[in-house]
């Protein structure tokens, strides 16, 4: 993507985001924070124009770093990988994609992260919806580190600016948002 495409990709995300995702009104964020405005990006992801803005746009972000892979916590992860695999793939430097579970299964292979069979010694970008503190997305981090993966960046939509990029710096690990929740309330 040249600098033009992604300004225009990036404007007509907004525009999707805003229209789709964005809500006034009191809600109780998954931080147990509370707010008077809340972004359910889901109505954004699962749009097919939505979805394929942010593959290109978190890719084109994934592919300045040496990440090797891409995942991320269930939820607000799961509906991002695959579209984003699929953009690296035809970009010529795929990026398989895997998903933290909150919980291990107590069925089946029992695993804590499903869809790679092993992430030992993998560079990783994990992509996330929404950050408020950033602890779901680290969430994910611990469960990687654990089984022996290096962090490269943790990307997300949309950044509430409550704690998030102040919690991976203090942990040494790269973040980066597409939209601040401040462009939003803003307007």
């Amino acid at each position: 993507m040249i600098m033009t495409e992604t300004t225009d990709a990036r404007a007509r995300l907004y525009e999707i985001v805003r229209t789709k995702s964005f809500v006034k009104g009191h809600v109780v964020l998954a931080s147990g924070k509370e707010s008077d405005h809340y972004f359910d990006m889901k109505p954004t992801m699962f749009d097919p124009e939505g979805a394929e803005l942010l593959a290109e746009l978190i890719h084109a972000r994934i592919a300045e770093t040496d990440a090797d892979i891409v995942g991320g916590l269930e939820m607000g992860a799961v509906p991002l990988i695959t579209p984003v695999s699929i953009v690296s793939r035809r970009a010529g430097r795929p990026l398989p994609g895997f998903f933290v579970r909150k919980t291990v299964k107590d069925h089946g292979t029992k695993k804590l992260i499903d869809g790679l069979s092993d992430v030992s010694g993998r560079r990783v970008a994990i992509v996330e919806d929404v950050t408020t503190t950033g602890g779901s997305a680290m969430k994910a981090v611990e469960a990687l580190k654990a089984a022996g993966a290096t962090m490269s960046l943790v990307i997300s939509i949309l950044d509430r600016e409550e704690g998030a990029a102040k919690l991976y710096a203090d942990a040494g690990i790269p973040f980066v948002s597409l939209f601040t929740a401040s462009e939003f309330l803003k307007r």
